[in-house]
């Protein structure tokens, strides 16, 4: 049904994705209690049979196996340690088509490695080594990928990530902008100020953040109540950098809102099962991209409050937030059984249509809001 409307052998506005970022694995515990972890608490918290993993990994991985290796391909660029979690990780990205020639060894760090954690509602957080492999990557690493960005040129699509120094991503997004390929990108909360003061945002297309992140460029934090006026003011800072940018900001179980053509859309989520959300914010600018690709909208146009799973998906937004509901349905980070058929499956198994919130306002000078 739904990949069918989707025509995966369409021809496709994208044909290459090649990223730098995090390459890692890690652990998760499931915390006792559902209160915020305090600055100075011992916590007991049992530890899952789980695989935690970073970044770049997890946003190429559903890439590679949403699109297929035929018609797409999927590029990493970044460092692991020369140990045992290098060898595991680079078999299973190879796995699912992504080409790791130009993944480093590193025999002098150890690779990334994270330590995630879950409240009982499923949501969590995760602690991430900051002197890994990872942080190695360098000038020369980023030599190699020039000549694919630049042949393949605008059906490129530059994935710039964290968990790598942010003056690589500076780097990385100019090669970028000089091959005149797709600049997505995300940051970490505690990167923003970084990237503001490096001017990272200026060289991105799409910019993926959740609520927590976009405070940083806003300056205050967002609330129930406050919606409105923080995504107007988000967008506001954003454009400042850089006028054409799309923006999507994830909001977990509230869904994800969108931004493009000086308006903003929300878009919600149907109710699954939830296991664990870590790496749900990942899936979704995966399937975003994959929506791009295949030649989506960011939104869908003419919003109105129609059915998410109607039987042709609308938008990359709608389909990004259905890969990322079908993701916390995974104890793990990545989804492994992730693909068209099983993403199908899962969209229609919903017994009841899921309603696409009709929620949509324009962006006007002097902070006007023009409801629609």
């Amino acid at each position: 049904m739904l990949m069918r409307e989707l025509h995966l052998d369409r021809e496709l506005r994208f044909t290459h994705a090649i990223g730098i970022g995090g390459i890692g694995t890690g652990v998760v515990f499931a915390l006792q209690g559902d209160q915020t972890l305090g600055r100075n608490e011992s916590r007991i918290a049992k530890l899952l049979n789980a695989s935690d993993y970073c970044k770049l990994h997890i946003v190429e991985h559903y890439i590679a196996a949403m699109m297929g290796s035929a018609a797409f391909h999927v590029s990493a660029i970044g460092v692991v340690g020369d140990d045992a979690a290098g060898d595991q990780l680079l078999l299973e990205m190879r796995q699912v088509k992504i080409d790791t020639q130009w993944v480093r060894r590193d025999p002098g760090h150890r690779t990334l490695y994270s330590v995630s954690f879950v409240y009982p509602d499923g949501s969590g957080g995760n602690i991430t080594t900051g002197n890994s492999a990872a942080t190695s990557l360098n000038e020369e690493d980023l030599s190699y990928g020039v000549e694919l960005m630049q042949t393949h040129r605008e059906r490129c699509v530059a994935l710039c990530l964290p968990e790598v120094p942010l003056e690589i991503r500076k780097n990385f997004l100019n090669v970028a902008t000089d091959a005149g390929n797709f600049r997505v990108a995300s940051f970490a909360r505690a990167e923003v100020s970084g990237a503001l003061t490096l001017g990272l945002v200026s060289s991105v297309d799409l910019l993926a953040i959740n609520l927590e992140e976009a405070s940083q460029f806003v300056g205050y934090a967002h609330s129930a109540t406050n919606t409105e006026q923080f995504l107007l003011d988000c967008s506001n800072a954003l454009t400042n950098a850089q006028p054409s940018i799309q923006i999507v900001v994830s909001a977990g179980a509230d869904g994800a809102y969108a931004f493009e053509n000086g308006c903003w859309n929300h878009c919600s989520v149907p109710k699954v099962p939830v296991i664990a959300t870590a790496g749900a914010g990942d899936a979704l600018l995966a399937g975003i991209v994959c929506g791009l690709s295949l030649g989506l909208p960011l939104c869908h146009s003419g919003w109105t409050g129609e059915a998410v799973l109607r039987e042709e998906i609308g938008s990359a937004l709608e389909f990004g937030l259905l890969l990322a509901s079908f993701s916390v349905t995974s104890l793990h980070t990545i989804h492994f059984e992730a693909n068209p058929e099983a993403l199908a499956r899962f969209a229609a198994s919903f017994t009841e249509p899921h309603e696409v919130s009709s929620v949509r306002f324009s962006v006007r000078k002097g902070d006007e809001i023009c409801q629609r």
